[in-house]
């Protein structure tokens, strides 16, 4: 009888073998004194898929600035690609995986000041409403504004702050 294939969206395995033969590329490359090579197309996908999952997670799907997290926690992975160590741990999907959770949070709490700034702007100027330009059209935005600085202060009340 034919073995079911897995149904998870990385190879853990896969990854493994993956960052083992960049660590290797790595390796050959500064004996050479060759500057560091890319990472292989493979990764990064690997670094999108795992981003872009853990970004449908409850604590994290409602957020509009989403798509900034997913870059930033790719970029944290290949800014940090070199601390995985596959003699310690031959589970890099939870390497990465922790990786980007901390990049979200980390994404969010940049948010949360930005909107911090923003509201003392608005409280100092004495506006009791922002307006936007949209499309060519005036339009009032502080049911939007106030959404935003409600949603981010219930998120950030929550244990994962």
């Amino acid at each position: 009888m034919a073995k079911k294939k897995s149904e998870h969206y990385v190879n853990n395995k896969e990854l493994l073998a993956a960052l083992i033969d960049y660590r290797a590329e790595v390796a050959v490359a500064k004996a050479k004194d060759l500057p560091k090579p890319r990472i292989s197309n493979y990764l990064g996908e690997c670094f999108l898929k795992i981003a872009t999952h853990l970004s449908y997670k409850p604590n994290f799907v409602n957020y509009m600035f989403r798509d900034d997290m997913i870059s930033d926690g790719i970029e944290n992975c290949v800014q940090y690609i070199h601390n995985f160590d596959p003699n310690k741990s031959r589970n890099p999907f939870a390497y990465f995986t922790q990786i980007i959770h901390y990049a979200f949070l980390r994404r969010i709490q940049k948010e949360k000041k930005q909107l911090e700034i923003k509201t003392k702007i608005i409280e100092k100027t004495g506006y009791d409403e922002v307006m936007v330009v949209d499309d060519g059209a005036l339009t009032s935005s502080s049911s939007d504004y106030n959404t935003i600085k409600d949603n981010i202060q219930y998120k950030s009340g929550n244990r994962w702050r």
